[in-house]
């Protein structure tokens, strides 16, 4: 059903990747990076399953619902990245290409939501 570039199954899987790694890398004696961190590797980790649902659905309808659900885990991602970074418990620049990551895919899925409701 999905017109959308094949290297972006490619790239969501590399998104919650970065997400799996930047979890791993937060201090495990640190309860409120624990369980933001959790919340992330939750919601970044989705985004990809839920596009490659998109991918193989059989109508346009069903092919925007899925959409629909990878926006929103990715714009959550973002929420739960920012506070990681506004509570100081990891670094701007540590955090920088991760966040970039995150607002270019919400532009692309925000995009591709449109299109498909259109």
């Amino acid at each position: 059903m999905s017109n959308d570039p094949p290297d972006l199954k490619i790239r969501t899987k590399e998104y919650a990747l970065q997400i799996i790694r930047m979890y791993s890398d937060l201090p495990k004696n640190d309860a409120v990076a624990q369980v933001l961190g959790r919340q992330v590797l939750r919601s970044g980790t989705a985004v990809g399953a839920n596009y490659r649902e998109a991918s193989r659905s059989r109508s346009k309808a069903e092919f925007a619902a899925k959409v629909g659900d990878s926006l929103k885990e990715i714009a959550e991602s973002e929420y739960w990245c920012e506070l990681l970074v506004e509570s100081g418990r990891v670094a701007v620049p540590k955090m920088a290409g991760l966040l970039d990551e995150t607002r270019q895919l919400i532009a692309i899925f925000t995009t591709i939501a449109k299109k498909a409701k259109g």
